[in-house]
């Protein structure tokens, strides 16, 4: 295995990384920015008031794109794993 092969798994590795984690945090920014105006336009300046919608969002999402997050971690493990016997050569 050369010097390339090893940076492009690593790069591959990262890519995932940030397409399973971007639409929780994209939906985690998206009821922050929200919560953020209503405790603006109301002169509610609650630290916590933040927590229980992100908490509930970030859940949702997990909820509704887990089966598919799942899949993409999957499918990079055994593709991973199939890639073992050409590395032991």
């Amino acid at each position: 295995m050369d010097i390339g092969q090893i940076v492009g798994l690593m790069r591959d590795g990262v890519w995932h990384v940030f397409i399973l984690c971007a639409p929780i945090l994209g939906a985690a920014l998206i009821i922050g920015l929200i919560v953020a105006i209503f405790q603006a336009t109301t002169s509610i300046q609650e630290q916590t008031l933040t927590f229980l919608p992100k908490m509930l969002v970030i859940l949702a999402a997990i909820a509704l794109l887990g089966n598919w997050m799942f899949a993409v971690m999957r499918d990079y493990a055994v593709n991973l794993f199939n890639m073992i016997p050409s590395l032991a050569q």
